[in-house]
């Protein structure tokens, strides 16, 4: 693995994305830690399995693509540092890999890219969990020179890093609640022919144009839409039949 070489990332004016977020902290770790080669991020959302996967390029980011590997051998093996301290909530490494056996997968993959040294620090915060691991061409201690300011690096990280994930699942639900809100007129529309056709009440026919969409496998305001345009025409014998279903 050849000698760090990277540029200091400059300010972002706008919240970053995970990845772009995830990669700027890499960068920014392993510049705060003048003893390591580089430096990894990885992110984990409480839904997402540590175990029995290769990393996510939205979810890991490396200031070497050596590194990039030393992560993606952690999460299929399920063993290293990175897990370790997601298992413990506390800072894990290694001194010396060449004598250090804990992790052999790990080993083997770090010591081969002319890694000896590593240390990995754990940070959580609204359910949001970031690894940062910075890694050693020569044996040494580099958990202790990883704490102070990389500590507080990422604690400001993984903070904002929350905030900009809480933020867009926020938009999200927006989107979600706009799109439903568009889509009640012209629902309530199919409803209304819908009684008119089968004489049933709003409830009855709510639950006839839900289950034909079920049934077809369409969206409810793409069957909707067809049932104001068409006012029902070539529907009436489906939905007296699943009316019928229903009654018996």
């Amino acid at each position: 693995m050849p000698e760090r070489a990277y540029s200091r990332p400059q300010c972002q004016t706008e919240a970053p994305s995970l990845g772009r977020g995830l990669a700027e902290l890499a960068e920014q770790a392993a510049s705060c830690t003048p003893a390591s080669c580089g430096a990894t991020a990885t992110a984990l959302l409480p839904q997402d399995a540590p175990v029995g996967g290769a990393d996510d390029d939205r979810t890991t980011a490396a200031t070497h693509p050596d590194l990039s590997a030393l992560v993606s051998v952690q999460m299929l093996s399920g063993e290293g540092p990175i897990l370790s301290a997601l298992d413990t909530g506390r800072p894990a490494g290694a001194d010396d890999l060449l004598h250090d056996v804990r992790w052999p997968q790990f080993r083997a993959r770090a010591l081969d890219a002319g890694v000896r040294s590593s240390a990995t620090l754990p940070f959580e915060c609204d359910g949001l969990t970031v690894t940062i691991s910075v890694y050693g061409l020569r044996p040494g201690p580099l958990e202790k020179a990883a704490q102070g300011t990389t500590e507080l690096l990422g604690d400001l990280a993984t903070e904002s890093l929350a905030r900009d994930r809480l933020y867009r699942d926020a938009l999200a639900q927006v989107d979600q609640l706009d799109a439903a809100l568009r889509s009640r007129p012209v629902v309530d529309q199919a409803c209304g022919i819908v009684m008119y056709v089968l004489g049933c009440d709003a409830e009855r026919a709510f639950d006839l144009l839900r289950r034909t969409s079920q049934r077809t496998n369409r969206k409810l305001v793409d069957l909707a839409e067809t049932v104001v345009r068409t006012r029902g025409r070539g529907l009436e014998r489906n939905l007296i039949a699943l009316d019928q279903d229903g009654s018996s």
